[in-house]
């Protein structure tokens, strides 16, 4: 009977990636969100909060001022990649500000400002902002009009974040045929950040950003102004005095791309999980079976957690071959939020000489969406953690981390996150 109730859950369940969102158990459009955008919303409709326009940025500084989004996290992209394509070009960029949890785009003379942000139950959850003045403005959820990138396979079906290196022409649109790439932590560097602009130095490292081409036989020669790589000043690109700074800071790039992978992680791993223990109980009930645990359902959720965990712990990252700096506030920014242990060390800390952070372990773990995955995955990717750091699990995925590096690990979680098992501890 066991062996039957495996292959019928395996005929039955799919998985998350190819199921209908809007099925149970994640009936997508339906479900009401949970985050940080839906709180913000509550907060506006009870007049806890207002958001103030200005005639040069809308709702723009008083959103990122609500939702405790730095200024210095600003990137540029200007491939006509996104909603509000109409309005993005080199000479009229798309600007991207964004935290730990919330994503927002700001276009010149832009109708809305583009809000996506990581729901706990529901991965990506997408909004926009109506930048027109109003007495009560409103974040309005969208769905299909996102998905339809979204949530494909580009992010493996569920709804996700995306950040794409592509070959721009001079007006900012992808040359057909000329391919795109994903930019994240294991993208090889001198791949990235096609479509996007960079500023800061990284030596002797090439990378696709600053770039326009004719056509395809352009690639070699692109149309550019200046040089394409270690750019401090993008004046000579367009009119930068039309956005809250004049950079797009390479160390808010690299960290956008691994935090853009890992909340597709993590939702992936929350989804799946959520599936596969739905139809674990509708298959209980079909089969009369209260209680039984399927063979199948452990697997495919482990299967998740390892994907999760790998990326916690950048297993398939890309090394840095040189040194690389920002030209803004965003490093300091950034690594002065903590938390710390006794010792002053965090996993916000930067190496940026061989590999982005000094200690390589994501500081997405201590995220809302991270904490609330369900009880079966979380409990799998923090025992396999626990035992990497212990060094009783030496699996070649984690071969990248010394013994120093998971000693350090393990001592900064035990202090600064006190919800972890208490086999931490002992």
């Amino acid at each position: 009977m066991r062996a039957v109730a495996s292959l019928l859950l395996v005929v039955v369940a799919g998985s998350a990636s190819a199921a209908d969102l809007n099925l149970p158990p994640i009936e997508y459009e339906k479900a009401e969100p949970d985050n940080a955008i839906s709180r913000l919303q509550k907060r506006l409709v009870a007049n806890r909060v207002q958001l103030i326009h200005t005639d040069e940025h809308g709702y723009l500084k008083s959103t990122l001022r609500a939702l405790d989004i730095p200024p210095s996290s600003q990137v540029f992209v200007f491939s006509r990649t996104s909603l509000q394509r109409s309005k993005i070009a080199p000479k009229t960029p798309r600007a991207i500000y964004f935290n730990d949890d919330v994503y927002i785009g700001f276009c010149q003379k832009g109708e809305v400002l583009e809000v996506s942000v990581a729901d706990a139950a529901l991965g990506a959850v997408f909004y926009s902002l109506d930048q027109e003045p109003a007495e009560r403005p409103r974040f309005k959820r969208e769905t299909e009009s996102c998905l339809i990138c979204h949530g494909s396979s580009s992010t493996r079906g569920i709804p996700g974040h995306l950040m794409r290196s592509v070959h721009p022409d001079r007006s900012g649109e992808p040359i057909i045929g000329s391919g795109s790439s994903r930019t994240d932590d294991t993208s090889p560097f001198e791949d990235r950040w096609g479509g996007w602009y960079v500023t800061g130095t990284s030596g002797k490292l090439d990378h696709l950003g600053n770039r326009v081409y004719r056509n395809r036989q352009d690639f070699d020669d692109p149309v550019n102004p200046i040089g394409t790589t270690n750019v401090r000043d993008l004046k000579p690109f367009f009119t930068t005095g039309a956005y809250l700074s004049p950079h797009s800071d390479i160390v808010a790039l690299l960290v956008l791309g691994h935090q853009v992978n890992m909340h597709n992680r993590i939702a992936r791993a929350a989804l799946e999980t959520r599936c596969a223990v739905h139809y674990q109980n509708e298959l209980r009930k079909a089969l009369k079976e209260p209680g039984a645990k399927y063979d199948s359902v452990r697997s495919r959720i482990a299967s998740v957690g390892d994907d999760l965990l790998k990326t916690l712990l950048f297993s398939e990252a890309a090394t840095l071959e040189e040194r690389v700096e920002g030209n803004t506030s965003f490093a300091k920014d950034f690594a002065a939020r903590g938390p710390f242990d006794s010792r002053g060390r965090s996993l916000r800390q930067f190496d940026l000489a061989k590999r982005v952070f000094r200690f390589p372990c994501s500081y997405l773990i201590y995220s809302e969406s991270f904490d609330r995955l369900p009880n079966e995955v979380r409990e799998h990717v923090l025992r396999r953690l626990f035992d990497v750091l212990k060094g009783t699990d030496r699996d070649k995925a984690f071969q990248h981390l010394t013994d120093a590096d998971r000693t350090a690990i393990l001592e900064i979680l035990r202090e600064t996150k006190p919800s972890l098992p208490a086999y931490w501890r002992d």
